[in-house]
């Protein structure tokens, strides 16, 4: 075999085929390129073109999520499907049981996600930095918030663990073993929060320290629902039951009139409690709290 072509192979191929890395990449340019064309195509309908051109960018409204959300998932689906079909391997393989979906370990990770970002939202406001408020609603406003709200968390949820603690984490450990791949794809997942107005360091460092934990949980149970129940808590609490900002984004319509006030450190200023120092001892906490749970005995090797 010449040399350019030993080359090419050493870089693109392994002992079955494409290497796992330039699965993901292929997966994620396609992925992109079907989030363009459903974009795309509703654009084509004036009224909705004129709705998505009107969408808020500074604050989260539940329409707006489970729109943008709902067009990932599909898109996230559909390259799935096709990714099944190429590796011929079953969701399951890709850390995504069917059979567990909203299941107990989803409800597990709920409860546990609203519990650790409850002990930080305490901690904040023993140190007098947070206040709760008063409610912000009327009853009915209140059960319909909260349910289009855990709609669209959810699906936030499921899609960011499906395809960093799902695919893109099965495929590449693969090639680089479950915790290297898990601390490249934790690292994307901080990056990926730049483009959230009002987000800062601390908050891209607490994203990629929720992703470790997340992949712990996937690591000790086998499955991402865990981490699919903690994320879409986590990010209910904050934007609708707490009503603080998420990722540098408030909510529209919010439980209670909350307010934080105190030094930038500690409440995490623009970004919302995740940009608080106290959070990477909470996260700390959490992976503890995980390691006691699900003992490493369970570990799939």
């Amino acid at each position: 075999m010449p040399a350019f072509e030993r080359a090419i192979h050493r870089v693109f191929l392994g002992p079955d085929g494409v290497r796992p890395i330039w699965r993901v990449l292929a997966a994620v340019a396609l992925y992109n390129v079907l989030v363009f064309a459903i974009e795309a195509l509703l654009a084509s309908d004036p009224a909705i073109w004129a709705w998505m051109r009107s969408r808020p960018r500074t604050v989260f409204t539940p329409g707006v999520v489970i729109f943008n959300e709902s067009i990932r998932v599909t898109a996230a689906a559909a390259t799935a499907f096709l990714m099944l079909h190429v590796e011929e391997r079953s969701l399951r393989e890709y850390g995504i049981p069917p059979s567990e979906a909203l299941g107990k370990r989803f409800w597990q990770g709920a409860a546990y996600g609203f519990g650790l970002l409850t002990l930080l939202m305490g901690s904040l406001a023993a140190l007098g930095d947070f206040s709760l408020g008063g409610p912000a609603l009327d009853a009915a406003s209140a059960i319909r918030y909260g349910a289009l709200y855990l709609v669209a968390f959810v699906l936030v949820g499921f899609f960011e663990e499906a395809s960093f603690r799902g695919y893109m984490q099965a495929t590449l450990a693969q090639e680089m073993g479950f915790w290297p791949a898990a601390i490249a794809l934790s690292a994307g997942f901080g990056l990926l929060h730049i483009r959230n107005s009002g987000e800062a360091a601390s908050g891209i460092a607490l994203a990629a320290c929720f992703g470790l934990v997340a992949a712990l949980s996937l690591r000790r149970t086998g499955s991402i629902w865990f981490a699919v129940g903690m994320h879409a808590a986590w990010d209910w609490g904050e934007s609708f039951f707490y009503g603080v900002p998420d990722s540098g984004i408030a909510a529209t319509g919010h439980l209670t009139a909350a307010s934080l006030h105190g030094p930038a450190w500690l409440t995490g200023g623009s970004v919302g409690p995740e940009g608080s120092a106290l959070v990477f001892a909470v996260m700390g906490l959490g992976a503890a709290g995980l390691h006691f749970l699900f003992p490493a005995a369970r570990e799939k090797s």
